[in-house]
């Protein structure tokens, strides 16, 4: 029988308001929060806040992760590199530009309102780079120190997405939350935005919470030494962050519109986190009169705030500190300066380092071509709390203009569940400006695949139809369940922290985890599987925990909720502390939740090149849907196996179709 079009992608990008509140710290696992370990006079010196949580997050990553490298192992492998780099000098010759995306993460503050900062706000914070990194004259970059050096590292805001499509390199997320601890940072907001970290520096603008003194912070670059986990660090936290506040420069503020706190209002937070995400570490070797292993830095007592003159170094009375260096704590005024053997490690991780490798031949900041009439289209969070009370939420979408023609008007087809509507959009966009709309939706509508298209644009038919046309999970409203439905849950290797409920409108449970929690295990456990058997028309809340506030995707963890013949319904995994999605139970059609077989496997998920796909035909064709529910691969299935090699890392899709019939939908994951 021919399914209808209710399959399929059954995604996490669309998200309703998560609950996110700060873990307890647990030395079985790690540290849920890595900052704050200054003193009280030290913030009096630096104007309340902490300059810089890198080492902090260096000691967090190595708790996490025993495999990753030590300080004493990096400059190991680092120092005879850096010797090779010196003789053989034509290996520091080229420019190096890096493509850079800025991930800006709001609550849905209108443009230029607290941390929904403006696109010029964030550019100035690319041209200070520049700035110092290239020891720019005439800028505030320049020095004319005899061993200040341009480091022939730059930086351009990506021009091309991981899908392939357009875009200004700023990617503007509303996360329904107005605040982000480093935990939650780290286990949520990185890993539901991040962008490829072998093709884009990924940098996160943030705003932190109140008490929190932190400015900014990055993931130290990493090694392939033998014996050493060789992603170190998750390559879905790989980047730089930084308190929206102190993100650009007020030497670019030509109206006074940008967000930024004085005295760290001049970009050198970036500057000296990026130096960090490149390999550099503090003047003062984090230690007293410790090493940096730059023998052009004079050797530091320690940290240095404001902008203190004729600190005598340690070990040469002759030689003044270098405060003005962008690896020590002063003020952003005070700093302007990169030295020669600086430059000589940042080029030699460029070189060598796994991740800054790849970075340094991604050509993300070319720009393809563009059309005159190019609509892009996303669906925003729904920022309110979904419940069995509750009528749909009408869909808010943003719409971008990537033409070269100013955008006026634009026709928007979305259908929810089979049925269709239309809107009509009318406005003024330049290139690569954005308009958040609101989709009527009808009152009794009920959440599930939702499909968007924008068909026209100024009068004529879209020109790229790879960026208006997404499937999303819409949550604006219960999502419609079948009355029989198998739970699926793997959970990640500390499941004692993880409970989970199903409780009706009246708010009694009627499913739940195990009364005694479950187990701790040495790696992945097997996954759970229950079937559910739902009253019709009878609403559910379904809630999932974890008691250490880190969610279970970054260790493998997920679930899912399938119709008895395998058709996926709703899935899950970014969450810190808590979840919760609301459900409504009907006798769903025989072609809604008909069509996959199940003895069908796809193997090995996490996949890195090639997917396997057992008792198919020759046959069968399959479509690949990335997070954002674009679709960005299809192709026919040869000799059971897929090629997934191009594709970026990150969470996927796949969809298995015969003669038009669905056989099979599954979530996978590249690494």
């Amino acid at each position: 029988m021919q399914k209808s079009k209710f399959f399929k992608v059954v995604l996490l990008l669309s998200s309703l308001c998560i609950t996110l509140v700060n873990a307890q710290s647990k030395g079985d696992k790690k540290k849920a929060e890595f900052g704050s370990t200054v003193s009280p006079s030290e913030l009096i010196h630096s104007h309340g806040f902490e300059r810089c949580s890198t080492q902090e997050y260096e000691r967090y990553l190595q708790e996490k992760n025993p495999k990753r490298m030590t300080r004493e192992q990096f400059e190991s492998w680092l120092a005879p590199l850096i010797k090779n780099a010196k003789v053989e000098k034509s290996q520091n010759g080229n420019i190096i530009t890096i493509p850079v995306v800025v991930h800006v993460i709001h609550s849905g503050q209108n443009l230029g309102v607290g941390p929904n900062i403006l696109d010029e706000q964030v550019m100035s914070q690319i041209a200070v780079m520049n700035n110092d990194f290239r020891r720019l004259a005439a800028t505030p970059g320049f020095n004319s120190n005899p061993v200040g050096a341009d480091t022939q590292i730059q930086f351009a805001l990506a021009k091309v997405d991981p899908n392939g499509n357009p875009t200004n390199g700023i990617d503007r997320v509303n996360l329904c939350q107005s605040a982000w601890s480093q935990a939650q940072i780290e286990t949520f907001v990185k890993p539901e935005t991040i962008w490829d970290p072998t093709q884009y520096m990924n940098m996160w603008s943030v705003n932190f919470p109140n008490g929190s003194s932190i400015l900014g912070y990055a993931q130290f670059p990493d090694t392939n030494l033998a014996g050493l986990d060789p992603i170190g660090g998750e390559y879905y936290t790989d980047g730089v962050v930084a308190r929206y506040s102190t993100f650009g420069s007020r030497d670019y503020d030509t109206n006074g519109s940008f967000a930024l706190e004085a005295p760290y209002d001049k970009g050198r937070t970036m500057t000296h986190e990026v130096g960090h995400f490149l390999g550099l570490i503090h003047i003062w070797g984090d230690a007293n009169c410790g090493t940096d292993y730059c023998a052009d830095t004079p050797t530091a007592h320690t940290a240095n705030y404001n902008c203190p003159q004729n600190i005598v170094s340690c070990n040469n009375p002759s030689v003044y500190e270098m405060v003005e260096n962008y690896m020590d704590y002063t003020d952003d005024a005070c700093m302007n300066i990169f030295t020669i053997d600086q430059k000589s490690r940042l080029r030699t991780v460029m070189d060598n380092s796994p991740r800054r490798l790849e970075l340094k031949a991604s050509t993300k900041d070319v720009a393809i071509p563009l059309f005159p009439n190019d609509a892009e289209v996303k669906l925003e969070r729904v920022c309110v709390t979904v419940n069995c009370s509750s009528t749909a939420q009408n869909p808010r979408i943003t719409l971008y203009n990537r033409g070269t023609n100013p955008m006026t008007s634009a026709v928007i087809t979305y259908t929810v569940n089979g049925n269709t509507q239309t809107y009509n959009w009318n406005g003024n966009l330049a290139q690569d400006k954005y308009a958040v709309i609101s989709l009527p939706m009808s009152s009794t509508a009920l959440g599930g695949r939702m499909n968007i298209n924008v068909t026209s644009v100024n009068g004529t038919a879209d020109q790229r139809t790879s960026n208006s046309n997404i499937i999303v999970n819409y949550l604006g409203a219960p999502t419609r369940m079948d009355v029989n439905v198998v739970f699926k849950l793997q959970l990640d290797a500390y499941g004692s922290e993880v409970s989970w409920t199903l409780k009706n409108s009246a708010g009694t449970t009627v499913y739940s985890s195990p009364a005694g929690g479950y187990g701790n295990s040495a790696g992945l456990p097997a996954l759970i599987t229950q079937n559910w058997t739902l009253n019709p028309n009878e609403c559910y809340t379904f809630t999932i925990n974890d008691t250490y506030g880190d969610g279970i995707y970054q260790f493998g963890g997920s679930y899912r909720i399938e119709s008895q013949s395998g058709t996926v319904l709703l899935t899950g995994s970014h969450y810190s502390t808590t979840q919760s999605r609301t459900l409504k139970a009907q006798v769903l059609a025989t072609n809604d939740i008909n069509g996959p077989q199940k003895d069908i496997q796809m193997y090995p998920n996490p996949v890195s090149d090639v997917l396997n796909i057992t008792k198919v035909s020759d046959k069968a064709t399959y479509k690949i849907y990335s997070a954002a529910g674009q679709l960005v691969k299809q192709g026919n299935i040869n000799d059971g196996k897929i090629n997934v090699s191009e594709l970026v890392k990150g969470g996927y899709v796949i969809a298995i179709e015969e003669k038009g019939q669905e056989l099979f939908t599954s979530k996978f994951i590249k690494k």
